[in-house]
Formats: C-alpha cells, structure tokens, sequence
C-alpha cells in the first residue's frame, strides 16, 4: 500500500479499509504528534488523547480530501489543529464549570473592598471628558466592539482606538493620585 497516493488511501478509509488508516497512521504519525504536542506545551497524556481523536475522526466522519483544495499534509494538519482546538476549549469549559461548583462562600470583607475599588474607579471615570467617558460605558458596560462604536460615533476605527487608549491611560492616572492620598 505505500505506492498509493494519500487521496486514495483517504478513499480507502471512508470505505473502512483498515489497513489504509494503518498507512496513513504510518505515514504521518510523527508529524500530528510533533505538532499535537507543541500545541498542547509538551503534555503527553492531552497529546495522546488528541492524536486517537485525530485517527478517529479520519475513521468514523467519512471525512473527503481533495487534493485539487491543496496538500494532504496541510489537511491533516488542519484537522488536527481543528481537533486541538476543539479539545482545549471543552477542557477550559470543564475546568470552569468544576471551579464554579466548588467556589466558596464570598468574604463579605472582600465584597466590601470591591465595592470601594468600584467607587474609586466610578470616581476617576467621572474626571475623564465626556467622550471618553461615553466610549467606556459603550465598551465596557454595554458590550459594543469597537468597531461599532465608531459606526455609532461617525468617527474612524483609528480615532476611537486613540480615545480608548486616552481614557484607559487617564483613568489609570486618576486611580493612582487617589491611592497617593
């Protein structure tokens, strides 16, 4: 089987010829490996389990190369990449979730203290000028890009990038004269 082109050997594993997912895997298991194991910083227990759901999806999704889009090897890689992704995301989701579950009660000293950092910070904000107080409460308390502040505004992207950076550098300033005192 090594004289056959990877697209065919592909058309053998959608056909569940098992020995061609056993050429390919031959073929190219150092390369999702060196390349799984740098995106997952040297963890060989993420990277196995990685490479299996690489092969595993080449096996059960009757997934289609066409060599006509490009290069098997880019492919293969950008379904690894795709499946690396896919498998940090669910590992963060999970983490969260089980941190969420087992977050202890709030002390209620530190609710108090974030409650002064937040006056302090409502405090600076209001020293800034009025544009720039209104693009931080379009940013950050409503949630619009910046993109669509500037379509909101009539201004440049580059004009709105400039007065966040003003704002942030002035509220930064404010903060730090009210710690001096």
């Amino acid at each position: 089987m090594k004289e056959n082109y990877d697209a065919e050997l592909m058309r053998l594993v959608n056909e569940k010829n098992g020995h061609a997912l056993e050429e390919l895997y031959d073929r190219y298991i150092k390369l999702v490996y060196g390349f799984v194991m740098k995106f997952c910083n040297g963890n060989e227990d993420k990277t196995k389990e990685i490479i299996q759901l690489v092969f595993l999806r080449l096996w059960t999704t009757n997934s289609h190369y066409d060599s006509a889009q490009g290069s098997f090897v880019n492919w293969l890689l950008t379904i690894t990449r795709n499946i690396c992704i896919d498998y940090l995301r669910k590992e963060k989701r999970h983490t969260q979730h089980h941190q969420e579950e087992h977050e202890e009660i709030a002390d209620p000293a530190n609710a108090v203290e974030q409650r002064v950092n937040t006056n302090d910070i409502a405090m600076a904000k209001n020293k800034l000028p009025t544009a720039q107080r209104k693009l931080i409460d379009l940013l950050y308390w409503k949630g619009y890009s910046l993109s669509e502040i500037a379509k909101l505004e009539q201004e440049p992207l580059g004009t709105i990038k400039s007065r966040l950076h003003q704002a942030l550098k002035g509220l930064r300033k404010h903060l730090e004269l009210e710690d001096i005192k």
